[in-house]
This record gives C-alpha cells, sequence and structure tokens, in this order.
C-alpha cells in the first residue's frame, strides 16, 4: 500500500501542472508542457536503471544476508547519479537543441519549452539521486519511505507552483520552478529518513568495495539491458509526442490531456511493481521459490481487479477529467473524440507493468529488454503504416498495441525467470 500511495501522489503533480497550464488562456502553454514535460521524461528514463537496477540488487543482497553489499550499493549508485547529473548540466544547452529540433514544435510552443527546460534542469541532481534512495529503500523492503518523500514532495510542488503562477504571475516559469524546489525538498526529507532508519548500517560501509572494479563492473553489466530498454521506451514515447506536435497545437495539447490518464494509470500499476521488485528479489535471494510464485500470483489478482476498476472510471469520468484539465473548449471536444482509446489502455497494459516490477527484482534484465524492443518494433511498424490514414487515431493504436506485445512477450518468457 505504501508503494501505490507514494506513485499516485506522481501523477497527480503532473495533472495539476497540467490543469495550471490549461486555464492559462493558449494552448501553446499545454505543449510547452508536454514537450518540456517529455525532454525531462527522457533524460530521467535514460537513469532509471539507477532506481530499478539498485532496487533488485539491494533486495537480493538484503535476501543473502550480505549488509556490506547492501550499504556499498547504496553508495555506489548515488556516486554514479551524481556523477550523471554533473554531465546533463554540462551538456544542458545541446541536449535542449537537439530535442527540439527533433521534435519541431511551433515556434511559440518552443520558446515556452525552452524556458521550461532552462529551470527544470538544475533539479538534475536532486532528481537522479531521488531515483536511488527510492530503490534502495525498496530493496530493503521499506516502501514507507519512499511513500512519505512522494507526498511531501509533491505538495510542496503544488503548493509552491500555485503560489509562483497565481500569486506572482509567473506563468509556466512558476511550474518549473516549484518542481525543482519540490525536487530539493524531497531529496533532504529522502537523505534524513533513511540517515535516521539505517544509521546502524554505517558500520559496514567498505570504500574499497563501493568503487572496486568488479562491482562496477556487476552494476553497469546488469544495467545495460535497463538503460537499452529504455533507450526503446523513449523513442515510442519521444515519437509519439513529435507526432502530435506535428500535427498543430490543438492535436499536441489533446494527446498531452489524454496521455494523463495513462500516467495515472501507469504510476498506480507501478506501486504493485515496486512490491513485485522488492518481495522477487528477497525471494530469490533467499532460494524461496514458492514465495516467489505466491507473489507473481497475487500480483496478477490485484492487477485484473484494477484493470476493471479503470476501465469503469476512464468510461464514466473521462469527460468531467478532461474539463478539470482545460476550459478551451475547442481542446475539450478535439479530446473528446481519441478518448474511446484510453479505455484500451488498462487491459493493454496491466501485465507489461507487473512484469516489469518482477523481472527487476529478478534482475532478469535481458526479457525486459527483448519484450520492449519487440514492442517498439510493433509501434513503428504500425506508425508507418495506419498514422498516414487514421492520422491520430492510428497513432492511439500503434501505443495500445505497443504496450499489449510488451505484455505479451514478457508472459511468454517467464519461466526464464528463475
Amino acid at each position: 500500500m505504501p508503494s501505490i500511495v507514494s506513485n499516485i501522489t506522481v501523477p497527480l503533480l503532473g495533472l495539476v501542472d497540467v490543469a495550471i497550464t490549461g486555464h492559462l488562456g493558449a494552448a501553446a502553454y499545454v505543449g510547452a508542457i508536454a514537450v518540456g514535460g517529455m525532454l525531462f521524461n527522457i533524460i530521467y528514463w535514460l537513469f532509471s536503471f539507477l532506481r530499478m537496477g539498485t532496487s533488485g540488487m539491494t533486495a537480493q543482497a538484503l535476501g543473502a544476508r550480505d549488509l556490506t553489499e547492501v550499504v556499498s550499493l547504496l553508495l555506489r549508485a548515488l556516486l554514479v547519479a551524481l556523477l550523471m547529473a554533473s554531465l546533463l548540466l554540462c551538456l544542458q544547452v545541446p541536449i535542449r537543441e537537439v530535442a527540439l529540433g527533433f521534435i519541431q514544435p511551433s515556434e511559440e510552443v518552443a520558446a515556452f519549452a525552452r524556458a521550461y527546460f532552462n529551470i527544470c534542469v538544475w533539479g538534475a541532481p536532486a532528481a537522479l539521486s531521488l531515483f536511488v534512495l527510492t530503490g534502495w529503500s525498496v530493496g530493503m523492503q521499506n516502501s514507507r519511505i519512499p511513500m512519505v518523500v512522494a507526498v511531501v514532495q509533491n505538495v510542496a510542488n503544488i503548493v509552491v507552483s500555485f503560489a509562483l503562477v497565481y500569486g506572482l504571475q509567473m506563468k509556466l516559469e512558476g511550474v518549473a520552478l516549484g518542481t525543482v524546489i519540490a525536487q530539493y525538498v524531497g531529496l533532504a526529507v529522502a537523505l534524513s529518513l533513511i540517515l535516521l532508519n539505517y544509521l546502524r548500517l554505517r558500520k559496514y560501509v567498505s570504500r574499497g568495495l563501493i568503487i572496486s572494479k568488479d562491482s562496477l563492473f556487476r552494476f553497469f553489466f546488469l544495467n545495460k539491458d535497463l538503460f537499452l530498454r529504455t533507450c526503446c521506451l523513449i523513442a515510442v514515447h519521444f515519437l509519439f509526442i513529435a507526432a502530435g506536435a506535428r500535427q498543430g497545437d490543438t492535436e499536441l495539447a489533446v494527446n498531452t490531456m489524454l496521455m494523463q490518464l495513462f500516467t495515472l494509470y501507469s504510476y498506480i500499476m507501478d506501486g504493485f511493481a515496486f512490491a513485485g521488485e522488492a518481495l522477487v528479489g528477497k525471494a530469490i535471494g533467499g532460494c524461496r521459490r514458492n514465495v516467489y510464485e505466491d507473489t507473481v500470483r497475487h500480483l496478477f489478482r490485484w492487477g485484473w481487479g484494477l484493470v476493471v476498476a479503470f476501465t469503469l472510471m476512464y468510461w464514466l469520468g473521462g469527460r468531467a477529467f478532461l474539463s478539470l484539465l482545460t476550459d478551451d473548449a475547442n481542446i475539450a471536444e478535439a479530446a473528446r473524440a481519441y478518448q474511446p482509446w484510453t479505455l484500451l489502455i488498462p487491459v493493454c497494459g496491466m501485465a507489461t507493468f507487473i512484469w516489469d516490477g518482477i523481472y527487476v527484482g529478478a534482475t532478469a534484465t535481458r526479457g525486459m529488454l527483448l519484450s520492449m524492443a519487440l514492442g517498439g518494433m510493433v509501434f513503428f511498424a504500425l506508425y508507418a503504416m495506419v498514422v498516414p490514414v487514421w492520422g491520430n487515431h492510428g497513432l492511439w493504436l500503434a501505443f495500445v498495441l505497443y504496450l499489449a506485445t510488451r505484455g505479451f512477450v514478457q508472459w511468454m518468457l517467464r519461466k526464464r525467470i528463475w
């Protein structure tokens, strides 16, 4: 339950950002959030191995009672996170311009997106460090720390963003600055809670093990597949946003709003995936196959229940949701034409989110890479064949079948996990 609560706060934050910009009076603001937000999703997704890899390896080390490795994993991953964040800050301008050049938004959206990016990029050290601290806490079977951090961080973001946008009239810059401030608030809370709960483990610190050649090689070798998987994921989402941007500001705003429904569902399902990472990793580390099999069964029972709940919720409350996000009648009306596709998100996406958690806990990263690669191939093939004919409807068809393909391939490979 703590994992689910902590994950729910993340899409709610995104909804608030879209809702704030959706009431500023122009589709370009929503488009800028879509483009700027996607740039950071891409950047942070590239380094999501810092969370997933840390989680699975920590859970297995804990299951094997290797506390020296448990502590070394935390410090080693934090070191890598800070080095990667420094690299991002040094290369921020070329990264921004290359991405905007590929997406090709309108000049107005591009200008707003640059302003958003220029502020948000300074939150990279906090964001990447939080990946590590979250993954390590989940691996330690402690999902309460990520829950508290997520709630505090996102409440801070909402409060600060509203104050800056409506109090100081900062508009898009206020949303971006609120995000950065909240990221450092979250980092401070996470570090405080980990020190409070695990300071007793300081006696297991081994400087030589943290940066040893063998340990670093294993860390990057296991995370190589996760990194390549993320590159495939980024390619799909990047093209999805770019395709919307090329159809105009209204279509871009429509896809941004409807993708909030996918984001909401995905983060809640990731709460169950986090539980799977922790429980599966510990079961495999302790060589307890019966616990592993029970965990998989329980995860899918909950998953199918959520499929029914979310499908009904999106069917009955979709229009009210769109009205909440924007008061632009043209955007809301255009979005309703594509709303039926959102009903397919829960049933097509459930299996891949559950299996992702299981594969991460088992550090079976090659299966995750293969499923993502095949799913990406399905997306790109359909994109080339149906988007020229069906336009935005073809784009959404390609996306939901990409989700379904990932889950199916992971199910086919499930026997290789143990």
